[in-house]
């Protein structure tokens, strides 16, 4: 897999990426502070319950900390910064201050330099999630309601893939196409068919759904150590890494 550039020159598409991942997992709630969005929407996803980096100036001080740790204790949360690689700027202080870190995760993209033909044999795309892709998604992650308020907030063109065998739905994801990119969430197999292709159709049926679209190319996030994951998605030209960010966990008060 190509890593970024040490150079970091294209600060441009990282904050293009961001701003597109941000929009297809939207916040119940969003703060803006000294530069830092401040995204709150309960529940346990890291994503939406953390302070990321906005582009331009940002704030490093004490106020910040204290208005976002105020913030987040507030709503009976622990406070998390989201800290990405080409925008560093609190790591020094938030390791100073105790806190943890979580979930490193790698920003993957991959252009559309071909027509939209990656293999999707048996997929089937809807605009709304169906009961039977809520209830996979449910059996596979946590906090099925505020995932579902989420969905709803999403104000760009969406499509929900799933493939089924055995009369049931064992494969699923969505995306969402923002300013010509596609962002790719939600991949998932039920346990008892993975290692058998399902994931790598049901992406590829969202970016044939985006090449139809217009859609340039597609981005993507996942855990560092998701082998399984990472080999799929390099075999759908994910093979660019864009930049990798990780959480910052408040230690107890």
């Amino acid at each position: 897999m190509n890593e970024a550039p040490s150079s970091r020159a294209d600060n441009g598409l990282f904050w293009r990426v961001e701003e597109a991942c941000r929009a297809a997992w939207p916040a119940e709630s969003e703060t803006v502070v000294d530069g830092w969005l401040l995204r709150r929407s309960g529940g346990q996803t890291r994503r939406t319950n953390s302070v990321n980096p906005l582009p331009g100036r940002r704030g490093a001080g004490p106020e910040l900390f204290d208005a976002a740790e105020a913030h987040y204790r507030r709503h009976g949360q622990v406070p998390i910064f989201r800290v990405t690689d080409f925008a560093p700027d609190l790591s020094r202080e938030l390791h100073r201050r105790g806190y943890s870190v979580q979930a490193q995760t790698l920003a993957l993209k991959a252009r559309f330099d071909r027509p939209g033909d990656w293999p999707a044999d048996g997929v089937r795309l809807s605009e709304a999630p169906e009961r039977d892709w809520m209830e996979l998604r449910d059996r596979l992650a946590v906090d099925p309601t505020i995932f579902r308020d989420m969905v709803a907030r999403i104000r760009h063109p969406k499509a929900f893939a799933f493939a089924r065998a055995e009369g049931r739905t064992v494969a699923i994801a969505f995306g969402v196409v923002v300013n010509g990119l596609l962002v790719v969430e939600s991949v998932a197999t039920h346990p008892n068919f993975r290692g058998r292709g399902l994931a790598r159709r049901v992406v590829g049926a969202l970016m044939n759904w985006a090449w139809r679209r217009d859609a340039a190319g597609a981005c993507l996030q996942v855990l560092a150590d998701n082998e399984p994951a990472l080999a799929a998605y390099a075999a759908l030209g994910f093979d660019a890494e864009l930049y990798r960010y990780h959480y910052r966990f408040a230690p107890d008060p």
